[in-house]
């Protein structure tokens, strides 16, 4: 009797719902990777994922068709949140050289310049978690960073799965494609929770 629990909790790990959505995350993760290659469309192929792995997660239908559909539509005005992160991404940049260089508070401005990009980094990947067809991102960030504010555990868990990317690129570049779905999932989870609380 006791032989047959194992075996069932065996076959319930590896032939089951949780490793099948396992499996659809890194695969999600590469079709992020794919669409992240416009440089300015990784909102959207941010917010396409998590939608994809929002709808595996209540068992709806969809796959790729459905994951370019949300895509294009999210690219609409997605793109623009996109190069608006890039500036951010450019201001950090100069004042981390200005930290370099020696300038008075530099080392202060770039410390609070690097925060406040991964600050803004985690509300983004927070308002992708939460994106529909015909939402305005200005307002899906906006409520985006009142909740990066109000659940730092939250934030926290993402900022986790960003540094498990890094470290993934770190080690084996490749594993980085795939990972970058990992992220997209921790982002639906963290808002689930918050939804729940």
């Amino acid at each position: 009797m006791a032989q047959v629990r194992v075996k069932a909790r065996r076959a319930s790990v590896f032939g089951g719902e949780r490793f099948a959505l396992f499996a659809e995350t890194l695969l999600t993760g590469v079709w992020i990777a794919v669409a992240c290659l416009g440089l300015v469309t990784y909102p959207a192929a941010f917010a396409a994922g998590a939608r994809h792995l929002r709808r595996r997660t209540s068992h709806e239908g969809g796959g790729r068709r459905e994951f370019v559909a949300d895509f294009r539509t999210a690219v609409r005005r997605g793109w623009l949140v996109g190069v608006a992160g890039w500036v951010a991404a450019a201001a950090v940049w100069v004042d981390v050289q200005a930290a370099r260089a020696g300038i008075p508070g530099g080392p202060l401005v770039g410390a609070v310049g690097l925060f406040a990009l991964i600050g803004l980094v985690v509300a983004g990947l927070r308002a992708a978690a939460v994106w529909a067809p015909g939402a305005s991102w200005r307002a899906l960030l906006a409520d985006a960073v009142r909740r990066t504010l109000r659940d730092p555990a939250g934030s926290f868990l993402i900022v986790a799965g960003l540094a498990v990317v890094a470290l993934s690129a770190g080690f084996v570049a490749p594993l980085a494609v795939p990972v970058l779905g990992a992220v997209a999932a921790a982002a639906v989870a963290v808002e689930e929770r918050y939804r729940r609380r």
